[in-house]
């Protein structure tokens, strides 16, 4: 990622990386459950492909300009890892917030639904909070791990990850609080009921600052550098 971008660029890219990413989730979401004629396995099946294939395609897109974080969990990592300024924090997870509901409008807009209508989707308890922290630690754990061993397989990796915790996990891995956040205002095949958005999001963060601290022992800075 070039040092020389401008945080506005920066920014309109998460802006415009993270609508995508729910334009793709949600709007596939809503195709699966209209095609799927009831079954559930064929639906989340269709949700799995299109979001995989979506991630590689806008991080590759979005990553030379701000590092396609589209999550303010991969955000909040790079922070604690000192990749990013403090003052540019706020303004990267606000736009990645404010992407993530116009991508659920935009998706919506698509299929003729309301712009934002609360969903009635539950998840919630142990499960599913268990499910989050390790969708959301294998999340970070691969982003660290490729970008400083095999840094040009990193979206392929993320994608892969994410299409296998769609369906290893009960929760679906969401593993980031933008996307929990802006799925609640979908109450489609992807929605998550307001209410359950914060065991979500605490998960995902405690999650965050785990695996940013192990895998930066596992594969700390300073070898890889040494070995470049």
């Amino acid at each position: 990622m070039s040092t020389h971008i401008t945080l506005f660029k920066r920014l309109v890219a998460e802006f415009l990386g993270t609508a995508f990413l729910l334009a793709v989730v949600v709007g596939s979401g809503i195709m699966a459950q209209n095609l799927s004629a009831g079954n559930t396995a064929v639906a989340l099946l269709a949700n799995t492909i299109a979001t995989g294939a979506g991630l590689v395609a806008l991080i590759l897109m979005f990553g030379p300009i701000s590092g396609a974080h589209f999550n303010p969990a991969v955000t909040f990592m790079d922070f604690w890892q000192k990749s990013l300024p403090a003052k540019w924090v706020l303004p990267y997870v606000l736009a990645q917030i404010l992407g993530a509901f116009a991508g659920v409008a935009a998706a919506h807009a698509m299929f003729d639904l309301p712009t934002f209508f609360a969903s009635t989707h539950v998840r919630t308890g142990a499960s599913q909070w268990w499910s989050e922290f390790v969708a959301t630690f294998g999340l970070i754990a691969v982003i660290i791990s490729t970008s400083r061993s095999r840094p040009a397989t990193t979206p392929f990796a993320v994608a892969a990850y994410i299409t296998a915790a769609y369906w290893f996990t009960s929760s679906t891995s969401f593993a980031n609080p933008a996307v929990t956040l802006a799925r609640a205002a979908s109450d489609t095949f992807a929605g998550i009921r307001p209410t359950d958005t914060a065991g979500f999001i605490a998960a995902q963060l405690l999650a965050a600052g785990s695996a940013t601290w192990l895998f930066n022992w596992l594969y700390p800075q300073s070898n890889v550098q040494q070995e470049a």
